[in-house]
């Protein structure tokens, strides 16, 4: 039984590493559910995932229980650790799948050649993120705040582009204005994931201006 339970998640375990690296030729919008269905999975792998991500991104990863996550998507607790092995190989099947969303989303601003477009493309960036993908950020935020989870070192090459573009622009303090408007842009996302992007509309207009972008 053992055996066969390893078996199944390496498996499962084998399929989504191959899929993930196809993962950042996704379209923008929905690409949660998209992914769900790039990486093979079955209904009841795709309702543990759906399931594990609202309650990761509503009550935290801590206070949520594997039991709490069968109750949701409607399955025995023991097909999560068929598929999954634990809740912690549901959090890195997550964290996997924002790992490329977010090399997709920065992709652009990285490689971009134009330092004013740098500035506007990240500047962008929060106001026009899917609803369909609330609580799969929702959950990125929150464990940006668990010191075990948070990897601040992923942000080093768009930190490094936008001191990059500072400089470029003249600014006399380039390292400095990049960590500030990152800071700007994340407390954005934060808000609007917390209250809609109508709370938030006029920020955008009004920071393309201020930065003349």
């Amino acid at each position: 039984r053992i055996h066969r339970r390893t078996s199944a998640s390496l498996e499962g375990g084998h399929r989504r590493r191959i899929a993930l690296r196809l993962l950042g030729r996704l379209p923008e919008n929905g690409y949660f559910g998209i992914a769900l269905r790039l990486l093979d999975m079955t209904e009841k792998e795709e309702k543990i995932l759906n399931a594990a991500l609202e309650l990761f991104a509503n009550d935290g990863y801590n206070a949520t229980s594997t039991s709490a996550i069968a109750k949701q998507a409607g399955v025995s607790e023991g097909l999560i650790f068929r598929h999954f092995e634990s809740k912690k190989g549901l959090l890195q099947a997550l964290a996997e799948m924002a790992e490329n969303r977010v090399n997709q989303l920065f992709a652009p601003i990285v490689f971009e050649s134009d330092p004013r477009k740098v500035i506007r493309r990240l500047i962008e960036l929060p106001f026009h993120i899917d609803r369909s993908e609330y609580d799969f950020w929702r959950l990125q935020f929150k464990l940006k705040w668990e010191a075990e989870h948070h990897q601040p070192q992923k942000m080093k090459p768009l930190l490094d582009k936008l001191a990059w573009a500072f400089a470029e622009l003249g600014y006399p303090h380039p390292e400095e204005e990049a960590l500030l408007l990152n800071q700007i842009i994340e407390s954005i996302a934060t808000a609007i994931l917390r209250e809609g992007q109508e709370t938030q509309a006029l920020l955008e207009s009004f920071l393309l201006e201020k930065y003349l972008v």
